[in-house]
């Protein structure tokens, strides 16, 4: 049966890649008994958190399940509570006043607007710039829409800062989106202001559309966290996606949301009308309470992310294995060991050989653009001792190579 092109160029993405590695570490070799039992899968390549969600959320969403409604389709106009308590976050967090009819939009799951907004945005054959490396949705968007990506390579030893003049004008007059996102994801970067302040100024001299990507907006460790709203010409042809995943723990829940201008969020809107509908009221009434009544929660968890960050980074160092302190919670972004690279491991092949030794998973960096090789992305989603112990297999690893 014929396949699309578009499905093609997909491929099978660096997750699920990893999920099959996983599955035949856990289905072979455990369970005899014997000396050559493998250890158990210490699964460290996403970042999806182990920490609870807020227990109003929770409460909230239980008591609103036993109402009829929240059993219905969910059209747009149902979800009004929820785009004014976004609003209301909106004023707090950015001092910023937003039209919850014109300027929010629900989303399941902030991938969702990744992979839905180039759909309303471009044309297929149009240019769309994303930074290299980037979170792997960014670019399937883009495929879905056939739109050509055009990369802008973050390099390490500029601490991974996005140089817009790399591109000449030429460039960027092809193009008609930009897809940016600080505190990045996979470098565990935070990022500063004056970068989405200069992509803005960029949008708006060659009028194109810049989307932000921005749900760790809460969980910067070093610094304050960049978002496209403090911009004061984000109206002007810009959205922003933020989530509930990480910043209340409520990743399975497939909540969050973008504010932008009134023409993108109603384009998005009249997409979204003929592809999905939203969420359960019941999911809904959390996300409110969440926003309402636990606007702590983010900065309990930075706490928590950051005794694992330095306590990892310590552990990692111990080890062997070389690692920067990053500035942003839930990541550490490791450089393939040159140890490995001697014997020919790329990123993908160093996951592979690192979870059958060990059985600690991580995901190659090659999955998030070919600015990722050479780069292992490692997820703080277990307590401390248990990262530690990650670590003292890793060095193992590593000791034997």
């Amino acid at each position: 049966m014929p396949i699309s092109e578009r499905v093609a160029q997909l491929g099978s993405g660096v997750f699920s890649r990893n999920d099959a590695r996983k599955l035949v570490y856990v289905q072979g070799g455990r369970g005899s008994g014997g000396l050559n039992e493998r250890p158990a899968l210490l699964d460290l390549s996403l970042g999806s958190t182990d920490l609870p969600p807020p227990p109003a959320a929770i409460e909230a969403m239980a008591k609103r399940l036993h109402h009829p409604a929240s059993a219905s389709y969910c059209l747009h106009g149902a979800t009004l509570p929820f785009r004014e308590a976004v609003a209301a976050w909106a004023w707090r967090r950015f001092g910023i006043t937003v039209d919850p009819e014109t300027e929010v939009q629900l989303l399941v799951g902030s991938q969702e607007a990744t992979a839905h907004l180039p759909l309303v945005v471009t044309d297929p054959g149009d240019g769309a710039l994303l930074l290299d490396p980037c979170y792997p949705s960014h670019r399937g968007g883009l495929i879905l829409a056939s739109v050509r990506p055009t990369l802008l390579p973050l390099r390490a030893n500029q601490g991974w800062r996005p140089d817009f003049g790399h591109l000449p004008a030429s460039v960027w007059d092809q193009l008609k989106l930009m897809v940016l996102g600080f505190p990045h994801n996979p470098t565990a970067t935070t990022g500063d202001q004056s970068w989405l302040d200069g992509a803005m100024a960029r949008a708006i001299d060659h009028d194109l559309v810049l989307a932000h990507d921005n749900p760790y907006v809460d969980l910067a460790l070093d610094g304050e966290a960049p978002a496209l709203l403090r911009h004061p010409d984000w109206r002007r042809q810009g959205i922003e996606f933020f989530s509930f995943s990480k910043s209340w723990c409520l990743g399975g829940y497939r909540l969050a949301f973008a504010i932008g201008a009134a023409p993108l969020i109603a384009g998005l809107r009249q997409l979204k009308s003929v592809v999905d509908f939203n969420q359960t009221l019941a999911l809904q009434a959390g996300a409110i309470a969440a926003l309402e009544q636990a606007p702590h929660w983010p900065q309990q968890l930075r706490e928590v992310y950051r005794q694992r960050r330095d306590g990892m980074v310590r552990a990692l160092l111990a080890a062997g294995w070389s690692v920067s302190q990053p500035s942003m919670a839930l990541y550490l972004w490791l450089e393939v060991p040159p140890v490995a690279k001697g014997r020919g491991l790329d990123s993908e092949g160093c996951c592979a050989a690192l979870l059958e030794a060990t059985g600690v998973c991580l995901t190659p960096g090659n999955g998030f653009g070919p600015g990722g090789e050479g780069w292992l992305r490692l997820a703080l989603v277990h307590p401390l001792p248990e990262l530690e112990a990650a670590a003292a297999r890793m060095g193992a690893w590593l000791g034997q190579l």
